[in-house]
């Protein structure tokens, strides 16, 4: 018996694997820098370095039982319906609203995503967008290449005592809460779930989103991009907050009003936006104002972008591939998880 179960758990694995050799393992968006580590991993798998969107998403899937993509392809109902073939997708990224979970489901289509590729990586790009900019980093090594080695102009303001409100505090607002202890800050902090162990070791203090908007020196902003949460920063919210307050958003452009935040800061009730997303990115032109506004500084959506994270966002992937083609449940399929969350004032 024992022997006939070896046997069959042979052949079943071995029908997997033939089956992914007859349908292919499809990467898309895959940038050149990491399509050697795609190919040493899966050496059969089929690599489309650009972004492909509707049809052209359908047909370099064809066929494909697996699928790995990125934040940028969107896989709808309409594309995955033309994919009978497909039984695994997974998005190399933390989030994964670009994928219609319902089709997936519908399909039979297993969804996987990378939970943690480095929640550090985002916070730590958080500073280096406040600290780059308050203390006029670009500015002085422009004066210094230009031949003027003068620091009159340049006054900077500290991070110590100012007060930095944290919206959402998943793990990436739990990194940045970390850091802005270690600077001294005062911290708010708003979500709808606490996190006791932030109160005890950084002191931070969870508040109404009312309370933290009016009483935050610096606002950086760490929620998914959700229908409630859509232009959540907006004219009425930007009334409210200090003038000259410093906000930053690193997690989805479309919780800002963009024509709200150029106008907050044209008239220097903000003082700086720092951008590593926009509300329009596939749409350039429709930022060009925000973009060129002085006190605006943008990042191509490059927080997340460094050698060690790309590499943890491959290695999650590429492991949940293999179990899959094992037989064995992927250890990140993506779940929605049900927990209570009622704190006070925050929808």
């Amino acid at each position: 018996m024992w022997l006939w179960c070896t046997i069959v758990s042979f052949l079943f694995l071995g029908m997997r694997y033939h089956s992914s050799m007859n349908n292919p393992i499809v990467f898309v968006a895959v940038d050149k820098e990491d399509a050697s580590s795609v190919s040493d991993r899966f050496p059969d798998a089929v690599i489309h370095e650009g972004v492909p969107e509707g049809e052209q998403l359908v047909s370099a899937c064809k066929g494909a039982e697996v699928v790995s993509g990125f934040v940028y392809t969107k896989f709808t109902a309409d594309v995955l319906n033309q994919l009978p073939d497909l039984k695994l997708l997974c998005t190399r990224s933390v989030g994964f609203n670009h994928i219609d979970l319902e089709a997936c489901a519908k399909n039979g289509v297993t969804v996987c995503n990378v939970p943690d590729y480095g929640s550090h990586v985002i916070a730590e790009h958080v500073f280096a967008l406040l600290l780059s900019t308050i203390r006029h980093i670009p500015e002085g090594d422009a004066r210094v290449e230009s031949g003027m080695f003068d620091y009159h102009g340049l006054r900077g303001i500290t991070l110590r005592n100012k007060t930095i409100g944290i919206i959402g505090t998943g793990k990436i607002g739990r990194k940045v809460a970390q850091i802005a202890h270690g600077f001294g800050m005062k911290i708010l902090a708003v979500d709808r779930c606490r996190a006791p162990e932030m109160e005890d070791l950084l002191g931070v203090n969870y508040t109404e989103m009312d309370d933290l908007i009016a009483n935050s020196d610096i606002i950086t902003l760490h929620i998914p991009s959700l229908e409630e949460t859509y232009h959540m920063i907006d004219k009425k919210a930007i009334k409210t907050m200090k003038d000259g307050v410093i906000l930053i958003n690193t997690a989805r452009g479309e919780l800002i009003d963009s024509d709200a935040i150029l106008e907050a800061l044209q008239s220097g009730k903000m003082k700086y936006a720092l951008l590593d997303v926009l509300e329009h990115e596939r749409n350039f032109e429709e930022n060009k104002d925000l973009i060129a506004e002085p006190n605006a500084v943008t990042t191509p959506h490059i927080a997340f972008y460094a050698e060690e994270s790309m590499n943890n966002m491959y290695d999650d992937c590429f492991t949940s591939i293999d179990q899959f083609l094992k037989g064995d449940q992927p250890e990140h399929v993506v779940k929605v998880d049900k927990i209570v969350c009622d704190m006070k004032g925050v929808k």
